[in-house]
């Protein structure tokens, strides 16, 4: 087991940070740390991901990785800034040599029983159960988990405060949740308090 994966189950929950500006990505992990978060995966959606990553992760308090990546050079760019996992849409067993040999966790994404094998022989410490809601939500990943006992799963996609509890009463080792937790609407409206709320009851969920 990757070192990282004991720290991922103990807080349950990690922020997905996906916007169209890198300030209001900055501006969330601020408001969300201020709440008491301290996990954050930036998705390379985010423009200039990689300085976002490199910044937050020169601080020890906190557990920074990086989302959504999508090839190789992508992977070692957020190595390189210091991820500690990285996360995938799919299997890539190129991306996951690249961080096995970089020491990082590594969770690619997928669906099916097939992609899931896949993942796993790749070298996955976690696999991403990716689109979590529209693949069949918490009975998926119960059927999932019945078939491959002892798998770290993280089911993400519409996944909030809300249903997690379901997540991970179905078997997930944690979830991740952008949504109401990076309401990117919210952010750019200057509505902190919104956003911070919806960190206390992410926050709720690692205390139970």
């Amino acid at each position: 087991m990757h070192s990282l994966i004991p720290t991922l189950r103990q807080a349950r929950v990690v922020p997905v940070i996906r916007t169209q500006a890198t300030s209001t990505a900055e501006t969330a992990v601020r408001w969300l740390r201020e709440a008491g978060l301290r996990i954050f995966e930036i998705t390379m959606t985010v423009p200039d991901a990689p300085a976002l990553i490199r910044d937050l992760a020169s601080d020890p308090e906190l557990v920074v990785g990086a989302g959504t990546v999508r090839d190789v050079a992508s992977a070692e760019a957020c190595l390189a800034a210091g991820a500690g996992f990285l996360v995938t849409p799919w299997v890539d067993p190129e991306v996951a040599r690249v961080a096995k040999a970089a020491g990082a966790a590594m969770m690619p994404g997928a669906m099916t029983p097939t992609e899931v094998r896949a993942a796993i022989a790749a070298g996955a410490d976690v696999v991403k159960i990716f689109p979590a809601s529209s693949a069949g939500g918490p009975a998926h990943l119960r059927s999932l988990g019945a078939v491959f006992p002892g798998v770290a799963f993280c089911p993400t996609g519409g996944v909030d405060a809300r249903n997690a509890p379901d997540y991970l009463a179905a078997g997930a080792a944690f979830v991740g949740i952008g949504g109401k937790l990076v309401d990117e609407a919210a952010i750019l409206a200057g509505d902190r308090a919104s956003v911070q709320r919806a960190a206390e009851d992410a926050l709720g969920l690692m205390r139970a």
